[in-house]
């Protein structure tokens, strides 16, 4: 490997901004330069809500041309990582049918009603292994084939949204096995297509192109694009093109034993297997398993992530108190602690709107101490989301048997240095945080993996340490954080007898 650093670019788009990031590796190390950022604003249209993917791409293109300047050497490459679930219908012409669906659209409801039907939640769940939820793209694609049946010709073709980008970009018609995953729509654990479930559902097989693994390159740009855009040479690569699996290949893990977390808005928290758990208590439970980068299954949960946090921040500043997120983490360090819980993953907290209020509410109704001031709502926020992290851990032992011996932490949730803390804390186990641009770097790394300049996953995982230096959080007070869990638990239980 030479010391003249090479690039590539990295689209990352997630459900409320994107940005592309230019990736630069010198054989051991990798830097980050982000080159453009925009928003992604859904749009209502009659009584739809749709993605806007012809300003997307367009947002696409700009990062294209801002990522060529300033540098000695040609961009080698670009490959995009998006959300799961949402997918474009491209016709033999290679037209867009129309604008992609957004996944909370409430149609979807109907559509997920009709398909169990059919197929029953459990059968659905052991055939697929994605937990079954209303977004999910086999009740949206169903609601496609009902809805547009005159005009779903044979040579319609369904591309989940990073490879609907990646045609419009190489002019090639793929699936990227880690985005396929999220649809429900694969056999359970493997790269294949679910022929017996698609014709069970009625829909028809000729709308899917043929998977791809991580790593397959697809093409050049177009020669339109390259005129357009005034590029060189760029190959198009798939790389784990679902987020969360361009996130989780860049943890900087040194051996298999551990659980995940990509925190953000959300987080995700779960664990690399070999093989899929689908039995009735991980559908119970919540977990879903989806596809990695290197053959492998994550069998995840959807936790509540920094939501409360931001959607706390926004409400204070429409009362005129204005915090960075730094002097709202030293406002919590300096708040008495353990006084009082919060149910993350309530219902109650998941528009926005006055979030302090509903916290406050919410701890009254359970009878617990009422959070006044701004340090100690944040102080019941961050403890929450650290006993849940926990109660999460205790339900992937009981799923897989096996208790992970540290948590890596990715994403921006890294920066709050007194979470990592917490989890360390309420887990009883090290946590390792960073990087906090998992999913760009992995992105960007997996993109070196094609060229050929690291050899494998777990030399990408030992440019991620060396590139980022992650922060380790050893557990501390752990007996009065057990006895905290202790507390949290039974606040679920109460919080579940008075909604029932």
């Amino acid at each position: 490997m030479g010391t003249q650093a090479t690039h590539v670019l990295a689209a990352d788009y997630g459900a409320g901004s994107g940005r592309v990031v230019r990736g630069s590796f010198d054989g051991s190390k990798l830097s980050l330069e982000e080159v453009h950022r925009f928003s992604n604003d859904p749009v209502h249209m009659g009584d739809g809500l749709y993605w806007d993917f012809l300003r997307l791409f367009h947002e696409l293109k700009q990062g294209i041309v801002k990522g060529m300047h300033g540098i000695s050497q040609p961009v080698r490459s670009i490959a995009v990582d998006t959300w799961g679930v949402d997918y474009g219908l491209v016709d033999g012409e290679g037209r867009l049918c129309f604008n992609p669906r957004h996944y909370r659209e409430s149609r979807n409801a109907k559509w997920m009603e009709e398909a169990l039907r059919m197929v029953n939640e459990e059968e659905l769940y052991s055939m697929s292994g994605v937990l079954p939820q209303q977004i999910n793209t086999v009740f949206q694609l169903l609601g496609s084939v009902r809805e547009h049946s005159e005009g779903l010709r044979p040579d319609v073709r369904m591309l989940l949204m990073p490879d609907l980008f990646n045609y419009y970009l190489s002019g090639q018609q793929a699936c990227e096995y880690t985005i396929a995953s999220t649809s429900g729509l694969l056999h359970a654990g493997e790269a294949r297509w679910n022929e017996q479930l698609i014709g069970r559902l009625g829909i028809p097989e000729t709308l899917f192109p043929p998977l791809v693994q991580p790593g397959t390159v697809l093409g050049q740009l177009t020669d339109d694009l390259r005129a357009e855009l005034k590029t060189g040479p760029m190959q198009v690569i798939s790389v784990g093109s679902h987020d969360t699996a361009s996130a989780l290949a860049a943890i900087p893990a040194t051996d298999s034993e551990f659980a995940f977390i990509s925190c953000g808005t959300w987080s995700l928290m779960g664990v690399e297997r070999d093989s899929p758990v689908l039995d009735k208590r991980s559908r119970q439970l919540g977990f879903t398993n989806e596809g990695t980068v290197n053959g492998k299954v994550r069998t995840l949960k959807n936790r509540s992530g920094l939501w409360l946090l931001q959607e706390c921040k926004r409400q204070w500043e429409r009362e005129k108190q204005r915090f960075t997120h730094e002097e709202l983490v030293q406002l919590a360090a300096s708040a008495n602690a353990h006084q009082c819980y919060v149910s993350p993953g309530d219902g109650v907290y998941l528009a926005p709107g006055d979030m302090p209020e509903r916290i406050r509410q919410q701890c009254s109704v359970s009878g617990q101490a009422i959070p006044e001031t701004t340090g100690a709502i944040v102080r019941c926020i961050l403890e929450s989301l650290a006993l849940e992290f926990r109660q999460t851990l205790d339900e992937l032992e009981l799923v897989t048997g096996t208790r992970p011996r540290v948590i890596h932490m990715v994403g921006g949730g890294v920066h709050n240095r007194l979470l990592c803390q917490f989890t360390a804390n309420a887990a009883g186990i090290p946590v390792i945080a960073g990087p906090a641009e998992a999913t760009s770097a992995g992105n960007c790394m997996l993109q070196f993996l094609a060229h050929g300049e690291v050899s494998g996953l777990s030399e990408v995982r030992e440019v991620m340490a060396s590139s980022f230096s992650p922060e380790t959080y050893e557990p501390e007070d752990t007996a009065r954080w057990q006895e905290a869990y202790v507390r949290y638990q039974h606040l679920n239980q109460t919080l579940a007898s008075k909604s029932n």
